[in-house]
C-alpha cells in the first residue's frame, strides 16, 4: 500500500526518507566521531531545502500511514515555515559549536532532536504526535544534562518530569478521542467530548510554554547550555504550539480557547520579561510572550514562528558570550561593537521595527483580529519594546585594539546565518506596509523606549519566582486543566 501511495505522489518517498534520515545520521555520526559535525550540518541543510520547497510550492502533501486509525502525515506551507525555522536554528547551533570540541554524544542528540522536531511539524494525528513529543522530551533532557553538573541535571530532570506529566494528560485525551470517534486524526477533535479536548490542550499548552502552564520555561531555557538554550527557544518550544495552530484551523471548538489564551500568554510573558534582570531569563520569558503572538492568528503562525525563532536564537547565542548575565553589570561593561549590532538587529526585529521581518510578522498577525484582541496584542507589543530596550541601549565599544580581535569563525557564521535569514525573510509581505501601520509601529517603539529610559532603567523590582517551583508547576497545570474543561464545556 505504501508503495502505491509513493507512486501516486512523487514527494511521498522523499518525505519518508527525510523523516527517517535523522535517526540514521544521528547514530552514524556517533560511530564516526570525526564526521559528526558534517553529518549534523548536512542534515540541517537537507531540512532547509525541504522546508523552502514547501514554502515556495505549498501544495499540501498527505501520506496515510495507517488508514483505519487516521494516522496521517501532512506537509504544506505552514509545515514548511516551521521546518525551515528548525533547520536554520539547528545549522546555526552546529556552526556555533564547530570549534568548541563538543562530544559525539552532543551531535547525535542534536540530530535526533532535530528530526523529532521535524516530525511534529508534519504530524496530523494524535498518536504520531505523542510519539514525536516524547522523543523530543528525552533528547532535550539529555542535551540539558550534557554539562553533567548538579544544576544542569536537576534542571533537566525538572523539565522531564513536567513534560511527562503534560504528556500523560495528553495521552488520556487522545484515548478519549479514539474512544469517541474511532480514529486519532486531528479532524476527529471536532467531535470529541470536552474532557478530551481539555486534556489534549493542557498537554500542548505545557509543551508550548502557554500561559501559566509555561512557567517552567524561564528557568529551563536560562540554565541550559548556550547552544541548547538557542535550540529550545528557537525551535523546540514550537512543537507544542504547532499542533495547537493546526487544531485551531481545523476545529471550531478549539479556536476560541486558543485565541483567548494567546492574549493571556502574550501579556504574562512580556510582564515577566520587563521586570527580569537576567539576560537569559528575560529572553526565555519573552519566548512565552511570543508564543502568544504565534497562536493569536493561526493563518500566519508559520511566518511569525520563523522570524521569532531566528531572532531569539541570535539573542541566546550572543547572551551566552557576554561578560555577564546581569543587565546591571552589562550597563557598566561595554560589549564589542559587532555584538551590539547583532543584538540590536535581532531585538529590533522582535520589537517590530519597520523594514525588518518582525514588523511584517506582527502586522500580519494583528490585521485580521477582532478589535479587543488587537488592543491586547498591541499592548503586549509595547511591552516587548520596553523589554528589548534593555538590550538595545546597552553600551558598546568604539573601534580600538580590542575591536580588532576577530570572533571565532563558527560563532560568526552562526550569527551571520541567522541574521541573513532575518534579512531575507523581510520584504516577503510588502503589501502589509502602509503609512498607518508604519507610524503605529514607530510610535510603539518610541513609547516603549521612553518608558524604559525615563522610568524602568533606574531600577526594577523583581517579580516573585516561587510559582516556578516544581510542585507549584504541577498544581498550576491541574488548575489550568479545570479551567480548560469549563471553557470547552461552555
Amino acid at each position: 500500500d505504501q508503495r502505491d501511495r509513493a507512486e501516486q505522489h512523487p514527494m511521498n518517498t522523499p518525505t519518508i526518507i527525510w523523516i527517517a534520515l535523522p535517526l540514521f545520521i544521528g547514530f552514524s555520526s556517533y560511530l564516526l566521531p570525526r564526521s559528526n559535525r558534517f553529518f549534523a550540518l548536512g542534515m540541517a541543510c537537507v531540512s532547509m531545502a525541504y522546508g523552502l520547497w514547501h514554502i515556495v510550492a505549498p501544495t499540501p502533501l498527505t501520506i496515510e500511514l495507517i488508514d483505519n486509525f487516521g494516522v496521517t502525515l501532512v506537509v504544506d506551507g505552514l509545515s514548511g515555515y516551521f521546518v525551515l525555522t528548525n533547520a536554520l536554528v539547528t545549522a546555526a547551533v552546529v556552526l556555533y559549536c564547530w570549534q568548541k570540541n563538543k562530544s559525539k554524544f552532543f551531535y547525535t542528540q542534536t540530530v535526533i532532536l532535530h528530526g523529532s522536531v521535524n516530525a511534529v511539524f508534519i504530524c496530523a494525528d494524535l498518536i504520531s504526535l505523542y510519539v514525536a513529543l516524547e522523543v523530543i522530551g528525552i533528547a532535550a533532557f539529555l542535551l540539558m544534562a550534557y554539562p553533567r553538573s548538579d544544576r544542569a541535571i536537576w534542571v533537566g530532570l525538572r523539565y522531564l518530569f513536567v513534560s511527562n506529566t503534560a504528556m500523560l494528560f495528553y495521552l488520556m485525551g487522545a484515548a478519549l478521542v479514539y474512544q469517541t470517534t474511532g480514529v486519532f486524526a486531528f479532524t476527529a477533535v471536532q467531535n470529541a467530548p470536552p474532557a478530551a479536548i481539555a486534556l489534549l490542550m493542557i498537554g500542548l499548552f505545557t509543551k508550548g510554554g502557554i500561559f501559566v502552564s509555561g512557567l517552567w520555561l524561564p528557568l529551563t531555557h536560562a540554565e541550559a547550555d548556550t547552544p541548547v538554550s538557542a535550540m529550545l527557544s528557537g525551535a523546540v518550544v514550537k512543537t507544542g504550539v504547532f499542533p495547537l495552530v493546526r487544531l485551531a484551523l481545523m476545529a471550531d471548538n478549539v479556536a476560541p480557547a486558543v485565541q483567548l489564551f494567546s492574549m493571556g500568554t502574550a501579556f504574562l510573558g512580556v510582564t515577566y520579561a520587563i521586570f527580569e534582570k537576567d539576560t537569559k531569563r528575560m529572553l526565555a520569558s519573552s519566548t512565552i510572550s511570543q508564543m502568544g503572538f504565534v497562536l493569536a492568528n493561526p493563518a500566519v503562525a508559520g511566518f511569525y514562528a520563523l522570524t521569532h525563532g531566528l531572532a531569539k536564537a541570535v539573542l541566546f547565542l550572543l547572551a551566552g558570550n557576554l561578560p555577564s548575565r546581569k543587565f546591571q553589570m552589562l550597563q557598566r561593561t561595554p560589549m564589542a561593537r559587532w555584538q551590539w549590532l547583532a543584538v540590536t538587529i535581532a531585538a529590533l526585529s522582535i520589537s517590530g521595527m519597520p523594514l525588518l521581518s518582525g514588523f511584517e510578522a506582527k502586522a500580519l498577525t494583528v490585521q485580521d483580529l477582532p478589535p479587543t484582541i488587537t488592543w491586547v496584542m498591541n499592548l503586549a507589543a509595547l511591552g516587548t519594546a520596553i523589554a528589548f530596550a534593555k538590550f538595545i541601549f546597552l553600551p558598546f565599544q568604539l573601534p580600538d585594539k580590542s575591536e580588532k580581535r576577530s570572533a571565532q569563525v563558527g560563532f560568526g557564521c552562526a550569527i551571520g546565518l541567522l541574521l541573513g535569514g532575518l534579512v531575507l525573510a523581510s520584504g516577503q509581505h510588502l503589501e502589509i506596509y502602509s503609512l498607518s501601520k508604519v507610524l503605529m509601529a514607530l510610535a510603539t517603539l518610541a513609547t516603549g523606549w521612553a518608558i524604559y529610559g525615563l522610568w524602568l532603567r533606574r531600577g526594577l523590582p523583581k517579580l516573585p519566582t516561587g510559582i516556578e517551583r516544581f510542585e507549584h508547576l504541577i498544581g498550576g497545570m491541574s488548575l489550568m486543566l479545570l479551567l480548560l474543561l469549563g471553557m470547552v464545556a461552555a
